[in-house]
This record gives structure tokens, sequence and C-alpha cells, in this order.
């Protein structure tokens, strides 16, 4: 279960009772909505559920208005009545496996607290029972799955190796087990746990507009039969059924497209991240069962619990957890590189290069505490470049900085002679 740590005060997305810890949804770091006291979780985009109910919905009450209710009587022994019982109930199902989809778990994996232990990293070997002041954890690791070897990415943001199929999305900022995509109509990563909902709501919405579509076809004949007219004049005297049959035939190409993808991708036990990422038509993949068996994978196997537990309390000594374990002298993969949050889509910025105009502001500010007034020559470091200060982390970046300065000591040149003339007349004045 994922661990957070403590916030300062009841915090969180909801207030906790007196002396009482507040609960994992409530000091969730994921970017996640939570509905009732966390027992359903969405995605940051939940908004657009709605809207997506609006589109099923709308159309559904027009066809009941404009074009079921007249059918009712159209139809022997009472056959016209489960015309709009069907489109109903068809509809109720679907907004069902709406909510199961964007309201549950998708397979978020929980976060480490700290990056994995050295004797867990293969390839560290202990140094005459030394222990190393550094360790970089290599950025992949290479593991067999079904006799084919797959490469698995190390997380910085949840500070753990993913497992196989795992992707971080950068959405909702986690990473989920065998991610597909996540989608922005029903506000959720889809992933182990959803997956099969997520294709049982595409496949019943297309079946919803074509059995929409159909019968406002079926009574544009009646009206064309009825008045012994032409089809063309027939569709004039209803223009509900005009708009619902444009709009079911637009909707069909989206939602029916969609379910023919997921058809292809699940015979062939992909992923939607996978088949444009890895492309295995060219490769061989080793999750790849056979047709039938990719199938019942699918649709018949049982859905795995959640590994986290949202409503459970946060005790003290969980929170605590992530302040005793510091870094211990890890380096994250991309420790000296240019870094920035790759899976959250953000641009990367050396880890040494001031971001905003008041960094620059300090760091003129410590180079001129740096210099003597009268000799122009380096007489202190800053505080912030201490090593008592730093973390071992940063060590090694700062080794490079400081091999810097120390040839302004030995060769000073006439640039930082002017410069620091010009600081120490600055003080003056």
């Amino acid at each position: 279960m994922y661990v957070p740590p403590l916030p300062n005060g009841a915090g969180g997305r909801g207030d906790a009772a007196a002396g009482e810890q507040p609960r994992v949804y409530q000091v969730w770091r994921g970017s996640n909505e939570f509905f009732l006291q966390g027992r359903f979780i969405f995605g940051p985009d939940v908004r657009s559920v709605f809207l997506t109910m609006f589109l099923i919905v709308a159309p559904v009450v027009a066809f009941c208005v404009f074009v079921a209710r007249h059918l009712m009587n159209d139809f022997p022994d009472s056959w016209g009545v489960s015309v709009m019982v069907v489109v109903v109930v068809f509809t109720v199902y679907d907004l069902t496996l709406l909510l199961c989809t964007s309201g549950r778990d998708p397979g978020i994996i929980p976060r480490n607290t700290h990056p994995p232990e050295p004797e867990s990293i293969d390839g560290i070997n202990d140094m005459g029972g030394q222990t190393p002041q550094q360790f970089r954890l290599p950025r992949t690791k290479e593991v067999i799955v079904n006799g084919i070897s797959v490469r698995v990415k190390y997380c910085d943001t949840c500070m753990l190796y993913r497992p196989p199929r795992c992707s971080h999305c950068s959405i909702c900022n986690n990473c989920v087990e065998r991610f597909d995509h996540h989608c922005p109509w029903v506000g959720q990563c889809i992933g182990l746990r959803n997956y099969r909902f997520f294709y049982m709501f595409v496949f019943s919405t297309t079946l919803l507009c074509l059995y929409v579509f159909a019968f406002c076809w079926v009574y544009v004949i009646k009206i064309r039969d009825a008045e012994q007219l032409s089809i063309w004049k027939a569709l004039l005297k209803t223009p509900a059924s005009i708009v619902l049959i444009i709009y079911c035939f637009l909707c069909v190409w989206f939602v029916g497209g969609l379910s023919v993808f997921h058809l292809y991708l699940m015979s062939t036990n992909q992923t939607t991240y996978e088949n444009f990422r890895y492309r295995y038509d060219r490769r061989d993949n080793p999750y790849n069962r056979g047709i039938l068996n990719n199938f019942l994978e699918i649709f018949c196997s049982a859905i795995p619990p959640s590994k986290n537990n949202f409503r459970a309390r946060v005790t003290v000594e969980q929170g605590l957890q992530q302040t005793r374990s510091q870094s211990r002298g890890f380096m994250s993969p991309n420790m000296g590189k240019p870094i920035g949050d790759l899976e959250m889509g953000r641009k990367p910025v050396p880890w040494d290069e001031p971001r905003t105009a008041a960094d620059i502001r300090d760091l003129e500010a410590g180079l001129g505490g740096m210099f003597d007034e009268k000799e122009g020559r380096v007489a202190h470091a800053s505080p912030d470049l201490s090593r008592d200060d730093l973390p071992v982390e940063f060590m090694e970046g700062r080794a490079g900085m400081h091999s810097r300065q120390s040839s302004w000591v030995h060769r000073p040149s006439d640039g930082a002679e002017a410069i620091s003339v010009q600081m120490a007349t600055a003080r003056r004045s």
C-alpha cells in the first residue's frame, strides 16, 4: 500500500477528525480526484465524464420523445413498448460501464518512499565489506517474460522499477499496470483493472448508436408508407430523426472504429501504448498467447485487487518512514544529466542551471561574497556551497563547480578582477 508523508496540518483533500490521522486519499500525491471519502477515484479531468454522459443521454432522450413514443403503437402485441424499454435499459447499462471504467483504480503501482536498496540492484557487489558512498541506479533492467528479454525502466517519480507493461501516466502522475492510454472521455487511465470495462463501454456505445440509427429509419419508413410520400418528404416530417441519424452516423465511426481497433489489440494481446511505441509486427510479442487465450485473459480472468487502500488511515510510523529513509547515498539514473520530469513531459533543464531570475541574483550575490574586496580572489565559499549542508547526492555535481572556481584562485583573469572591483565599489557606495 502506498504510504504518503504526513501533512503539516489536517491537510489533504478533506478534514481529518481531531486526534486522528488523515486517510491515504486525503494526502494522495497523484493528480487524482476522490469522491465519497475515497471510494471512487477519478483522473484530474473528471469533468469530461459529465460531458460524455450528456453526449449519451441527450440523444437517447430525444429518441424516446420524438421517435420511440410514436413507434409504441405501430407494432402488434405491444412490441412497440419494447423499443423504448430496450433503449432505456441499454443506456443505463452503458452509463454503468462508464462509471466502472472511470471511477475505479486502473492498476496504480504504490510509490516507494526511497530508492531500491543496493543489494536489490543487479550488478552491484560488496566492496570488501565496505559500503560505497554513492550508487548510481541503472536506468533500465532486463527481465525475462515468456523466454523473451524485456527492458523495464526506473521511474524517478515513483522511485521504482516499473513492472513489464507498466508506464507512468503524465496526466494522473501515477505508474499504472498494463497501461493502455489515458482516455479524456472517461477521465481516467485505462489499465489492468478497468480495460475490460472500457472496451465493454465503447462497444455498448457503438451498439446504442446503431440501435437509435436503425429505429430512426424505421420511423421514417413508417411515415413514408402511411402517407405515401417519398423518402425525402418523409424525412422532412420528422426533423428529430434527421438530427439523430446524422449524429449517430458520425458517432459510430468514432466508437465503432475504436471498438474494431481494440478488438485487434486484444486478439494480439497488445496495449495502445505498446502498439504505437514498440510495433510488435516487427518484433516478437512476449505477451501473445494465441487469439483465444488472449480474449480469455481480458474477459474471463479475475480482476486483481487494488494495491492501494485509499480509505486506510496513515499511521505515525508510516508517516515518519519517509523522513527516516533519506537518500542514503543513492543517485538517480538522471543525476549529472539534464533533469526535468521526463514522465511529466517537462523540458529537461541542466541540474546546475539557474531556473529563475531570483536564482541568478542569488548566484551573483554569492559570487560577490566569494571575492576579497582588496585582492579580488576567492575568500570563502558561499553558504549554499558548503559541503556540510549538501546531501551526498549532489557532491559529484558540485565537484565540477568547485574545480572551476579553484581556477579563479590560481589564475584570476582580467574579467574576474574587473568584476571584483565593480562589486567592491558597489558595496562601498
